[in-house]
């Protein structure tokens, strides 16, 4: 059954509208028609099943039949921040991490980023990303759509960790230390419902005055295991673990 978000304005008492490109998901890509069912998340991370009622080339009108009782997001808030990377690295960052249950994505400038963007193409790459994100969203039946932050600098992402009750980074020399501090002990001292803020470095990583700028502001450098895992892979090793971790083993 097809998933779409609606906006929190399209919602009546028992009645929803989509409007926009989903019309033409459904009724051109889909072929669906009156009678057939879809599921509607709600703004809020409430879904429900409903069944079209009616079809016009600029919307889709639905009736309710019953909310549904879902818990497919992850009970720890994580929100990756990502070194702006090369290429399409970062599509693929949201995409995969939107299916692996992240909250929200911040990308920012490092030091060792190569990737430079003017103010009319970060609208334009942005854009393109919330649509990813949205797409991620449906296919992997999720409740709600990640947040996608405009891009940040370092000085940037520490004024921002102040909305966040844990700070890690990524730090590949953290894996080459005896006394490491390894992600698997993080895990078993977080709590539910806390807020996460994971920073992951472009493809150099994280120059060492940005390491002492980050550790100087509460952020705590963590091993990904015993490899270096490339830029795009490291968010997904993160958000892996923390679905295992909590919603596997802990929480199940």
């Amino acid at each position: 059954m097809q998933r779409y978000f609606v906006p929190v304005t399209n919602w009546k008492t028992d009645v929803v509208y989509i409007t926009g490109d989903d019309v033409h998901h459904i009724s051109r890509v889909m072929r669906l028609q009156d009678g057939d069912q879809i599921i509607c998340n709600h703004p809020e991370g409430k879904a429900a099943t409903c069944e079209i009622i009616s079809l016009t080339k600029d919307s889709v009108q639905a009736t309710i039949i019953e909310w549904l009782n879902e818990s497919v997001e992850l009970p720890i808030d994580v929100t990756i921040a990502q070194g702006l990377p090369k290429s399409d690295k970062l599509d693929y960052v949201l995409q995969k991490g939107t299916e692996l249950g992240a909250a929200a994505f911040i990308p920012f400038k490092a030091e060792r980023s190569v990737v430079v963007w003017d103010a009319k193409k970060m609208e334009k790459k942005l854009n393109r990303y919330t649509k990813i994100v949205k797409e991620a969203s449906e296919q992997s039946h999720r409740t709600k759509i990640p947040q996608i932050m405009p891009v940040l600098t370092v000085a940037g992402l520490i004024e921002e960790a102040a909305n966040y009750d844990v700070l890690l980074f990524a730090y590949e020399e953290e894996a080459k230390r005896e006394d490491h501090q390894s992600f698997g002990t993080i895990l078993n001292k977080l709590r539910k419902d806390q807020r996460i803020l994971v920073c992951i470095g472009p493809e150099g990583g994280f120059s060492q005055g940005e390491v002492n700028q980050l550790k100087e502001n509460k952020f705590l450098p963590v091993r990904l295991g015993p490899r270096i895992l490339r830029t795009e892979t490291a968010p997904l090793y993160v958000l892996a673990s923390i679905s295992y971790h909590f919603e596997e083993l802990r929480w199940v």
